[in-house]
């Protein structure tokens, strides 16, 4: 039995290896065409791990309302245009197009006295599993169980989308915090900002989080300046990304001490990648040249893009923190550990899966995944600990 198990990891140890010689250094540019939520309906599919996400757009939800009640009202449009931008797959997209349709709807019947038509756009990477998403969709037909025409837009929200002047609501939720692309240094052995033994920057060394605070300004420019011209005067943008408060450094991603050792990003993650190396399936390099492009920006960081972008007028903008997950759901993982440490690996096969198997293949990223899922399961005390997500929400009126 020993002996067969050795010949699979040798096995796995080979294919893996050069797979990474092979393309390692290529998906890195390409992030766009791998960077998606893991798609289907599978245990560890984006669609049955979203609770974090949809905590956080449960507490948004009376701020997205309040929004909408003060936006203008479009009278000669036949038709209103909704855009979810990295909408993903499952629930959470379509319960907020949901929500945005029927408070428009609610204020033009009261006030105008009719109903526009409503078009929603879903929009995420060519890499999103859109077809999961459509059949989620329900029907269209008199009885009005979805009020609205149905589109998927594929494309990075960092660039244009729509035509000038299409939009009159475009919300993105739990989205943003996701870069363009992991910054070059980052990725280059030779410069100081190669994230050695680190799979996120939480923690990480001043010239790494420079290189990622830089990208992420970047991007969030560019992101405004495209929905400058594509919303309309008058229309509404709403965001809710991962955040930090002001009071922190980038280099303080999470907070609290609990915090930062719970989030899937960190601790578990940094040991799983140190168990292959340590066993010899993958090399240092291998290890070194993953990295997660996310950001949490700072309130202060969000509201200066607002203002060099212009053309927004900022209605709200607000930092918050939200539970990881309920008293009771901790209680029963402390009881049975095992079920904690297979819900946390199948959130990050939701999260990261499609990079992972960009970055070592099927086979070793699977091995990646339940180093993990045996990390989080073993630490018992990391049981007893709670960990904050920290968001933003954004709320801005296109001047």
């Amino acid at each position: 039995m020993e002996s067969s198990r050795s010949m699979t990891i040798s096995t796995i140890k080979e294919s893996s290896e050069l797979k990474y010689m092979n393309e390692c250094q290529t998906w890195t540019g390409g992030l766009h065409r791998i960077l998606c939520m893991q798609g289907g309906d599978g245990d560890g599919s984006y669609a049955k791990n979203s609770d974090p996400p949809a905590s956080a757009i449960t507490l948004s939800k009376p701020l997205l309302i309040a929004a909408i009640q003060t936006m203008k009202i479009f009278k000669s449009e036949d038709s209103l245009r909704i855009a979810d931008l990295g909408c993903a797959t499952g629930y959470n997209t379509l319960a907020t197009i949901e929500l945005v349709v029927e408070s428009l709807s609610g204020r033009y019947n009261k006030e105008c006295g009719f109903e526009p038509e409503f078009e929603a756009f879903f929009s995420d990477l060519p890499s999103n599993d859109f077809n999961s998403l459509f059949r989620s969709l329900p029907p269209f037909n008199e009885n009005k169980k979805r009020r609205y025409y149905a589109c998927g837009v594929p494309g990075s929200f960092y660039h244009r989308l729509f035509p000038k002047g299409k939009l009159h609501v475009a919300v993105s939720l739990s989205a943003l915090h996701w870069l363009s692309q992991i910054p070059e240094v980052v990725l280059d052995k030779r410069s100081s900002a190669w994230n050695k033994g680190r799979a996120w920057i939480d923690g990480a060394k001043k010239d790494v989080v420079e290189a990622y605070a830089k990208q992420s300004e970047e991007d969030l420019e560019a992101f405004l300046r495209c929905r400058r011209e594509e919303i309309v005067q008058g229309g509404m943008l709403f965001i809710l990304m991962a955040g930090r408060p002001c009071s922190r450094r980038p280099e303080n991603q999470l907070g609290d001490p609990d915090s930062r050792a719970k989030h899937p990003f960190t601790s578990s993650m940094d040991q799983a990648w140190e168990d292959l190396l340590n066993e010899g399936l993958i090399h240092e390099e291998t290890r070194d040249s993953f990295n997660i492009p996310a950001y949490m920006r700072s309130v202060d960081e969000v509201e200066k893009a607002i203002h060099q972008c212009g053309g927004f007028e900022i209605q709200k903008l607000v930092y918050q923190r939200i539970v990881e997950h309920s008293k009771e759901k901790q209680e029963e993982w402390i009881r049975d550990p095992v079920s904690y440490g297979r819900a946390k690996a199948n959130l990050v096969r939701a999260t990261l899966k499609p990079m992972v198997e960009a970055h070592l293949g099927p086979k070793l990223s699977e091995e990646l995944f339940k180093r993990f899922e045996k990390r989080a399961s073993a630490d018992l005390a990391m049981l007893h600990k709670t960990c904050f997500y920290g968001v933003i929400v954004v709320c801005a009126v296109r001047k």
